[in-house]
């Protein structure tokens, strides 16, 4: 009987064994850099005094940075690298640009304390995206724990770019002189920064089923809302963050009123997964 043909063995038969290249997913990533890349021309263009393109450059990064991860989930790219690139390009176009956004445009003025709130507001910046990344399994999904870092940043650079459309540097406000526009800024600032580490509760939209079929009026109302938006974008955006801002506070004062828990903090797992979401 003939024998059977021995098995290669790569040990003793010189065979090359090469291990499979890890490598990253491309989509998912594409728009991560872009969203990092938007922060990035957000500084450059508040160095060179062009504020309105510099909170046109955040506002873009918010968009695409709200669009990695469901482009991630609906494409199954999930991955440990995109959940830290994601991280990371946040801290730069929601922590560093907005402080130094706010600090060229009105905060230098205030000598050192100008400084101090543009540190305070990029400080916490990253001790909420810390945070996050941390409390992921725990935090009730329907909720943030404070306030997010990209509304934080449109609520800081919404105001410049109001502020810098009605020409408050040149003195174009009747109403208002340039040093309390600054006092304002740093404000802002300091409201922002601190909101984002506290516990109170903000509405995340992530029980909002993109897939899901929705009335044909849901769409009327989307378009109407671009319309409204076209309109003064500067204004209606800033009204908008700055309802959204507020908005965590009075979910806080109406759970503490009805008796409810006011903390997001929870352990039940009936929740949807938040796994690759950040901010």
């Amino acid at each position: 009987m003939p024998n059977a043909p021995r098995p290669l063995d790569p040990a003793h038969d010189g065979v090359v064994v090469r291990k499979r290249r890890k490598g990253i997913y491309i989509l998912p990533n594409l728009f991560t850099l872009a969203a990092l890349f938007g922060g990035f021309y957000a500084i450059v263009m508040a160095m060179n005094g062009r504020f309105d393109l510099a909170a046109a450059g955040v506002f873009v990064a918010m968009v695409l940075d709200s669009l990695d991860g469901r482009v991630a989930r609906m494409t199954n790219t999930q991955s440990a690298f995109g959940e830290q690139m994601d991280s990371l390009s946040d801290m730069v176009s929601f922590g560093a640009a907005p402080a130094l956004i706010a600090y060229e445009w009105g905060l230098r003025g205030l000598g050192r304390w100008g400084w101090i709130a543009a540190f305070v507001y990029c400080a916490c910046a990253a001790l909420r995206l810390a945070r996050f990344n941390v409390n992921t399994t725990v935090v009730d999904k329907r909720y943030f724990q404070g306030l997010p870092s990209p509304a934080a940043a449109a609520l800081v650079t919404g105001f410049i770019w109001l502020m810098n459309d009605a020409g408050a540097r040149n003195g174009g406000l009747s109403w208002m002189s340039w040093p309390q526009v600054t006092w304002i800024t740093f404000a802002f600032t300091l409201y922002a920064g601190l909101t984002m580490v506290t516990n109170v509760p903000f509405y995340s939209f992530k029980d909002v089923q993109m897939k899901k079929s929705v009335p044909f009026a849901a769409i009327v109302l989307i378009a109407l809302g671009i319309a409204v938006i076209n309109i003064d974008p500067p204004t209606v955006l800033f009204g908008i963050f700055v309802a959204y801002g507020l908005s965590g506070y009075a979910v806080y004062a109406w759970r503490r009123f009805k008796g409810r828990p006011a903390s997001v903090i929870s352990t039940s797992t009936e929740e949807p997964d938040e796994r690759n979401w950040h901010r």
